[in-house]
Formats: structure tokens, C-alpha cells, sequence
């Protein structure tokens, strides 16, 4: 996946939209900034996701952090390689690393989200705090 091409959420999660599913990630942003990732806490398939609501968490050796819904929709797959294996996620964030996939309405709103210009210049503008 290209970075360029997903939209993102203020709390730095990405989504991508293919037809009525959405694939749901974190940002290269938050896993660096997250750092020496532990484990992460995924939902099951079958459970409901609202937007900007909790999902799951991630640990790190920092902190452990709510992983947030840009979109609601179904859960129809869980990565559980990355659920087995929270590395995958460190190492590759947009492709093997993602998190969850959505069954999403046809009218599912993305413009409310950053596209990556945009986040990208959120992200530099907190970076500097």
C-alpha cells in the first residue's frame, strides 16, 4: 500500500478503501514514535468497530496506547500474523502490518480524515512540540 493513496485519522491510524471494505493500519509516525512494540490486542472477526471508537490496544515499552476506528464497519479479518508476531507491524506498517478489515456501508464518510499531505504536515507540527 501506498502511503500517499490512504487516508489517515488524528490519532494516527490509516485506512484504505477498496469497494466496501476497508483495511485498517497505524502510521510509520506512530510506530516510531511508539517504539520496541510488545503486543498488540486485536478484535475478533464478527465484532462491530464505531468510528472514533477504541479497537484494541498496543503495548510498547513506554506506554500502552487505544488503537482507534477511523471508520466503523464489521470486522471480516484480523491480521493474526501481526497479532502473533507484533514485529511485523515495527517493520512494515502498510503492507504485512496491517491491522483489521472492515465490512463498511456504501456511504462510508472519509472526509474527515487526513489525506497524507495533510497528515503529513499534522505530524511534523506535533513532532516540533
Amino acid at each position: 500500500m501506498d502511503p500517499k493513496t490512504l487516508k489517515y485519522s488524528p490519532t494516527h491510524e490509516w485506512v484504505s478503501l477498496a469497494g466496501d471494505v476497508a483495511t485498517i493500519g497505524i502510521s510509520r509516525f506512530a510506530v516510531d514514535q511508539l517504539t520496541d512494540l510488545i503486543v498488540i490486542d486485536l478484535p475478533k472477526v464478527g465484532a462491530s468497530l464505531v468510528a472514533g471508537k477504541p479497537f484494541g490496544e498496543i503495548e510498547s515499552v513506554k506506554a500502552v496506547s487505544d488503537l482507534y476506528a477511523p471508520v466503523g464497519g464489521e470486522v471480516v479479518e484480523v491480521n493474526s500474523a501481526v497479532a502473533a508476531d507484533v514485529q511485523l507491524l515495527a517493520a512494515d506498517p502498510y503492507e504485512n502490518g496491517w491491522l483489521v478489515k472492515l465490512k463498511v456501508a456504501p456511504s462510508v464518510d472519509l472526509s474527515g480524515l487526513f489525506d497524507y499531505d495533510a497528515y503529513v504536515k499534522k505530524t511534523a507540527e506535533e513532532h516540533d512540540h
